[in-house]
C-alpha cells in the first residue's frame, strides 16, 4: 500500500445465483409473501438464464482520493474512466444480474403504469416510483457490500449467497464512499418507509404497503397473455422521468469513482474525541462560566499539533492573561500591543480557531503586508494602505454590531484614538522573551543606551579587532569585527540605508573572511546555490555566487520572489548565518537573529523614525534559541545628537490618512458606501463619517473645513467627475439629497480604479477603438500597464532608441497613434534639444510597455532585465502590477457596453500577464504550487495537462522531478484533482442550467384557452 493512500482490491465473479424481488428491498416480508416470491423468482431465473449471458467484471485497485474522478490507467478495467459507459455492453455488472433485473422490472411497471393511468392519480404513481428508486438505489449498495476483496469468494458455490451482518465491522470492508451513500440512503429509505406508514394507516384505500401492490402486480403483469403488455409509455411520458436502469448505472459508476479515505478505528475513535471536545468547548464559549476546557475553549487536539509543528508546550503568562481577559470572553472589540517577538501571533491564531472551530463563524484576517501574519494597526497611518484599512474597519463597524474586531501592534502610541474608533479595550505588555540590550558605536567605542544617564547612553567597550590599512579604507564603520564577533555560530542582520549598500557591503564583509566559512554548512549552501539556478533557468546573481559559500547574502526588493522565499528558507534553517538587508524586511519578515546592526541612521536619504527604529532592533533575539538580543547603531559625530533624540523620544503618533489620500481615500470611500448601497444621501453618508478613524482626529487634523464641509466638498468633486448623480427626494417634508452611481461610476468601483486615474483610462480605451493594433499584444499591454508606476520610470534612452528601431511596422504603428516618434527617441538618446513638446507620461508608459512585452515574448525576466538594465525584483513587479491592473480594467470594460471589444482580448491577455510562460505551459502554472521551473519539468517529464497532473502517481512523480518532495508531489497532485473537479462541476452547472425547463416558458393548453 503506497503512503498517504489506501487502495482498495477488489474482484467480483459473476455467478448464478437466486435473484432477490424488489420486496427484499424494502419492509420485512411475512412467511408467505416469502415463500410466493421465492417461486416467483425460480420462474423468473429460468426465463432469464437461457437469454442472458453472465461475465466477470475486475474492479482494478483505485487510487483513493477524497471527491476526486480517476482519469488512470489505475481505473476501473482495462480503459480509463473516461468512457461514457463503464459497464460496456453487459448488464451483470454483480453476481446476481441486478441491472438486468431492474431492467425487466422497469419494464413491468411502466406497462403497469401505462394500464392503470386511468385509474390512478398521477401524484401517487410518481410517490411509487420514488420509492422504487430509492429503494433500488439501496439494494445497489446492499448487493455491493455482500462481496468478499479476497479470492476465496470465487470458489463459492453458484448458488450460495455472501451473508452480510449489519453492524460497524461490515463499515470498515467497504470502500467509505459506498458506506456514506448507503448510510444516506437507508436513512432517507427509513423515512420513506415512516411515510408509507403513515399513509397507509390514514387511507384504506391505499395499499398496505408498497412493496405488496408491487409485488402482486408483478405476478399480474406475467400472466397477461394480450398484445398491450408490449407496449410502452409514448415519447413525451418517457421524457418526464430518467431510466432507472440509466440511474442505477450511474449510481453504481459513482460509488466506484467516489474516493475517501477507508475508515479507521483509530481514526474514527479520535474523530469521536475531537468531535465531543469541540461540542464541550463550544458550550463552554456560550456560556458565562470561566471554565475554558481543554485548551483556551479548544480541543486538545489544537495543543497537540502546536507542539508537535511549533514546538510551543505552554503560553507566556502574558498570553494566558490576555486570552482570559472577560472583554475576550465577552466578545468585545480588542486591541493589544507588545514589543515585537513577544508572541502576539499566536494569540491571534487562538482567538481565530475559538471562532472558527466553536462558534462556526467566519475570520477575516486583514494583512497590511503580505508577508505579515497579523493585523498591523500602527500602519493605519501609513498612506493608502492605511487609508485602505481605515476604510474597512469602518464600513464593518458601521453594517454589524456582532462581528468582533481584534487588532494588534508591536508599536503604538495614540492608541486612545484607535480605542475609540473601534470602540475597543486595551492591553498591553513590555514582556519579551529574550532580554534586548540596544548600543551605539562611534568609530571605536560602544555605548550601551542608558535611559537613566544623563547623556542617555553610558561606555560599554572599545572594539578589539586588528585592523589592517587595506580593511581600514574597505570597513571603515568595522562592520568586519562587528559581525565576526557571532557568526557563524549565531545569526546577525545588517541594514542598510539602500538596495545597492546592501550588495557592497555584503561582498566586502566576504572579502575580509577566512576560509574556515566556507567549511560550514558546506554541502547545504552547494544545495541553496543550485536551487537558486534551478529556479532561475540556470542563472544566477554573481553577487550571490560569490557571497552564499561564506553563509552571506543580501535581502531586498531587487530579488524575485522565488529567490527571497529560498534565501529566507536558508537564513531560517542556519544555512546563511548574515544577511545585508533594507528597512523592508523588519517590517515585512520575521527573521530574527542575535545581532542585529544598524549600518546608518537613515532610510535612503530619510533621517530614522522612532517606530522604524523599533521594528529593526526588535528583530534581535530568538525565543527559544538566544538568552539575548543585541542590536547596534552606527552613527558618525554629526548625527549623534539627532539619535541621542530618537532613543529618547516616545514613538510617533498614528493619524488618519482618509483625507490625505484623496482619490484614494475619501473618494474612493464615498463611491463604495453608494455603490454598495451602505449609505446613499448625504445624511447617512455624514453619520457614516462620525464613525471613522479621521472624525476621531478631526480637532487635530482639520484646521480650515469642519467634517461636513469635507463631505459636501468631496461627493461635488465625484458628482463633477461623471461618477455620481445627484438628486432630491422630499422625506417628511424635508429636501434630502440622494446620490445614485453612474455607469462610470460603477465601472470605476467594479475595476478598484484609483480614481486619479479613471478619466485618463476612458479616454485612453476610447482613443484605442479607433485604431486598435491587433497584430501584436504590444497596444493591448501599453492600455494595462500601470499608471502609478509611470513617474518612477526613468528610461535609459540609449536603450528606449534600440528597443523603438527593433519594433516591426505594426508595433511602430502603435507608437505613433500614441504621438510617440522614432526621431524623438533618437534626439533624446543624442542628449539633442527637442522643440516639439510630447506627454511625458505617454513616453514613460510606452518604454514600460516595451519591458513588459519583451517579457511576454522571451518569458525570461534575467534576460529582460539584462537587457533593459533593471533589478529583476522591479520587472517581476512590474509584471504582477500589469496583470493585476490588466484584470482591473476588464472589469472596467465589462460595466460599459461601449467596450465591449476589449473583454474577450483583455482576459486572455490578463491570463499571460499573470503566468508570463510560454503557452503550453499555462494550464499547469494553475495549480497551486507549480511556479514557471516546475512547469517545465513536469511539461517535459510527460504532465502536459490538467488531466495528467490530478491522475499522477505521486511516488512516480517524486522519481521523475528532480528536488520535487513527497509533500509537494502529494500537494501538486491533490491540488490537480481539486481544479479539475471545480471545472467538471462547473461545466455540470451549466449543463443542468440548459436541460432545465425556463420558469416562464408559455403553457400550451392556457394559450389555446385563452384565444378561445
Amino acid at each position: 500500500m503506497e503512503e498517504g493512500c489506501s487502495r482498495i482490491r477488489r474482484r467480483v465473479s459473476v455467478r448464478k445465483r437466486n435473484r432477490p424481488s424488489l420486496a427484499s428491498t424494502s419492509a420485512i416480508p411475512s412467511a408467505a409473501q416469502l415463500q410466493s416470491r421465492d417461486e416467483q423468482e425460480e420462474k423468473e431465473e429460468e426465463m432469464v438464464a437461457g437469454s442472458r449471458r453472465r461475465k466477470t467484471v475486475g474492479l482494478q485497485p483505485v487510487e483513493v482520493q477524497p471527491h476526486q474522478l480517476s482519469n488512470s490507467p489505475e481505473g476501473l478495467g482495462e480503459k480509463p474512466d473516461i468512457e461514457d459507459d463503464m459497464f460496456g455492453d453487459y448488464d451483470s455488472f454483480t453476481e446476481n444480474s441486478f441491472l438486468a433485473q431492474v431492467d425487466d422490472l422497469e419494464q413491468k411497471y411502466i406497462q403497469l403504469s401505462e394500464q392503470r393511468k386511468h385509474a390512478t392519480d398521477f401524484a401517487t404513481e410518481d410517490f411509487c416510483s420514488e420509492s422504487i428508486k430509492n429503494k433500488l438505489s439501496v439494494t445497489t449498495v446492499s448487493n455491493f457490500t455482500e462481496y468478499k476483496s479476497d479470492e476465496h469468494t470465487e470458489n463459492q458455490t453458484e448458488h450460495e449467497d455472501v451473508p452480510v451482518e449489519s453492524g460497524t465491522d461490515v463499515l470498515y470492508d467497504l470502500p467509505s464512499s459506498q458506506v456514506l451513500y448507503f448510510e444516506n440512503l437507508q436513512n432517507s429509505s427509513n423515512d420513506l418507509g415512516d411515510q408509507l406508514t403513515e399513509k397507509r394507516d390514514g387511507s384504506s384505500s391505499f395499499p398496505n404497503t408498497v412493496n405488496e401492490e408491487l409485488s402482486h402486480n408483478c405476478i399480474k403483469q406475467q400472466q397477461q397473455n394480450d398484445g398491450s403488455s408490449s407496449k410502452v409509455r409514448s415519447n413525451s411520458d418517457t421524457s418526464r422521468r430518467k431510466s432507472i436502469k440509466d440511474h442505477l448505472k450511474s449510481t453504481m459508476t459513482g460509488n466506484a469513482k467516489a474516493q475517501t479515505p477507508i475508515f479507521s478505528r483509530s481514526k474514527q475513535l479520535k474523530e469521536t474525541l475531537l468531535s465531543e471536545e469541540i461540542n464541550v468547548a463550544k458550550k463552554t464559549i456560550e456560556s458565562s462560566s470561566d471554565d475554558l476546557g481543554p485548551f483556551y475553549s479548544l480541543p486538545s487536539k489544537v495543543r497537540d499539533l502546536y507542539v508537535q509543528f511549533k514546538g510551543i508546550e505552554k503560553l507566556y503568562e502574558w498570553q494566558h492573561t490576555c486570552l482570559t481577559l472577560s472583554s475576550v470572553q465577552e466578545r468585545k472589540n480588542l486591541i493589544y500591543s507588545l514589543p515585537t517577538s513577544g508572541g502576539k501571533t499566536l494569540v491571534a491564531e487562538i482567538l481565530m480557531l475559538q471562532e472558527l472551530l466553536c462558534r462556526r463563524k467566519d475570520v477575516l484576517m486583514i494583512l497590511p503586508y503580505v508577508a505579515i501574519v497579523q493585523e498591523k494597526l500602527h500602519m493605519i497611518g501609513e498612506g493608502s494602505r492605511g487609508a485602505i484599512l481605515e476604510m474597512t474597519l469602518a464600513k464593518i463597524l458601521y453594517t454589524s454590531k456582532t462581528t468582533q474586531i481584534i487588532g494588534m501592534s508591536a508599536t503604538l502610541n495614540n492608541v486612545e484614538d484607535l480605542q475609540q474608533f473601534l470602540q475597543a479595550e486595551y492591553y498591553t505588555s513590555q514582556f519579551r522573551p529574550v532580554e534586548l540590550k540596544e548600543y551605539l558605536k562611534i568609530n571605536d567605542t560602544i555605548y550601551e543606551v542608558d535611559s537613566k544617564a544623563d547623556s542617555g547612553m553610558t561606555f560599554s567597550r572599545l572594539l578589539n579587532y586588528k585592523y589592517s590599512d587595506t580593511l581600514k579604507k574597505m570597513d571603515p564603520d568595522h562592520l568586519v569585527a562587528l559581525v565576526t564577533e557571532v557568526i557563524p555560530n549565531y545569526s546577525c542582520l545588517v541594514f542598510c540605508p539602500s538596495k545597492k549598500n546592501c550588495e557592497n557591503v555584503a561582498e566586502m564583509i566576504c572579502k575580509f573572511l577566512s576560509k574556515e566559512y566556507l567549511k560550514q554548512r558546506e554541502k547545504e549552501k552547494f544545495e541553496l546555490i543550485k536551487n537558486l539556478r534551478n529556479m532561475s533557468s540556470g542563472n544566477l546573481c554573481p553577487v550571490l555566487k560569490r557571497t552564499i559559500p561564506f553563509g552571506v547574502a543580501y535581502h531586498h526588493s531587487g530579488l524575485t520572489n522565488d529567490e527571497r522565499r529560498l534565501l529566507e528558507e536558508a537564513y531560517s534553517t542556519g544555512t546563511l548565518c548574515l544577511f545585508t538587508c533594507t528597512s523592508t524586511l523588519a517590517a515585512g519578515v520575521n527573521l530574527p537573529a542575535r545581532r542585529v546592526i544598524l549600518r546608518a541612521p537613515y532610510v535612503a536619504k530619510e533621517f530614522l523614525k522612532r517606530n522604524q527604529y523599533k521594528q529593526m532592533i526588535g528583530r534581535a533575539g530568538r525565543a527559544g534559541i538566544d538568552t539575548i538580543g543585541e542590536s547596534i547603531l552606527i552613527l558618525q559625530e554629526k548625527d549623534k545628537q539627532q539619535v541621542l533624540e530618537l532613543i529618547s523620544r516616545p514613538l510617533e503618533n498614528c493619524y488618519s490618512c482618509l483625507v490625505q489620500e484623496f482619490t484614494k481615500g475619501i473618494q474612493t470611500l464615498f463611491l463604495s458606501l453608494i455603490g454598495l448601497k451602505i449609505a446613499t444621501n448625504l445624511d447617512d453618508i455624514y453619520h457614516f463619517m462620525n464613525g471613522t478613524f479621521f472624525a476621531v482626529q478631526q480637532k487635530t487634523l482639520l484646521k480650515e473645513k469642519s467634517l461636513w464641509e469635507i463631505t459636501v466638498e468631496s461627493l461635488g468633486y465625484l458628482t463633477e467627475k461623471g461618477l455620481l448623480q445627484k438628486y432630491t427626494v422630499l422625506s417628511e417634508e424635508e429636501l434630502q439629497y440622494n446620490f445614485r452611481i453612474t455607469k462610470l461610476g460603477q465601472a470605476s468601483f467594479k475595476g478598484t480604479i484609483d480614481l486619479a486615474y479613471c478619466d485618463i483610462l476612458y479616454r485612453d480605451l476610447k482613443k484605442g477603438l479607433e485604431g486598435l493594433v491587433l497584430e501584436s499584444l504590444l497596444h493591448l499591454i501599453y492600455l494595462t500597464t500601470p499608471y502609478d508606476l509611470v513617474s518612477q520610470c526613468d528610461p535609459d534612452w540609449m536603450i528606449y532608441f534600440r528597443q523603438f528601431s527593433q519594433l516591426s511596422p505594426a508595433e511602430q504603428n502603435v507608437a505613433a497613434l500614441l504621438g510617440v516618434s522614432e526621431s524623438f527617441i533618437g534626439k533624446k538618446a543624442s542628449g539633442q534639444a527637442i522643440r516639439k513638446k510630447v506627454d511625458k507620461d505617454i513616453v514613460n508608459r510606452l518604454y514600460l510597455s516595451f519591458v513588459l512585452y519583451t517579457l511576454l515574448k522571451e518569458t525570461n525576466i534575467w534576460s529582460v532585465s539584462e537587457k533593459f538594465n533593471m533589478s529583476r525584483g522591479y520587472i517581476q513587479n512590474l509584471l504582477t502590477g500589469a496583470a493585476s491592473f490588466s484584470s482591473c480594467v476588464l472589469h472596467f470594460c465589462e460595466e460599459l457596453e461601449e467596450f465591449w471589444v476589449y473583454r474577450a482580448l483583455l482576459v486572455e491577455l490578463t491570463k499571460k500577464l499573470t503566468y508570463c510562460v510560454k503557452a503550453e505551459l499555462i494550464p499547469l502554472m494553475e495549480v497551486t504550487g507549480v511556479l514557471e521551473g516546475r512547469a517545465k519539468q513536469l511539461y517535459n517529464a510527460g504532465y502536459k495537462s490538467l488531466m495528467h497532473l490530478a491522475n499522477a502517481n505521486p511516488e512516480v512523480l517524486i522519481k521523475t522531478i528532480d528536488h520535487l518532495s513527497r509533500r509537494q508531489a502529494k500537494q501538486i497532485v491533490s491540488s490537480a484533482k481539486m481544479l479539475l473537479h471545480e471545472k467538471a462541476e462547473a461545466l455540470q452547472e451549466e449543463v443542468e442550467e440548459l436541460l432545465r425547463l425556463p420558469s416562464d416558458l408559455p403553457d400550451v393548453e392556457a394559450s389555446s384557452s385563452e384565444k378561445a
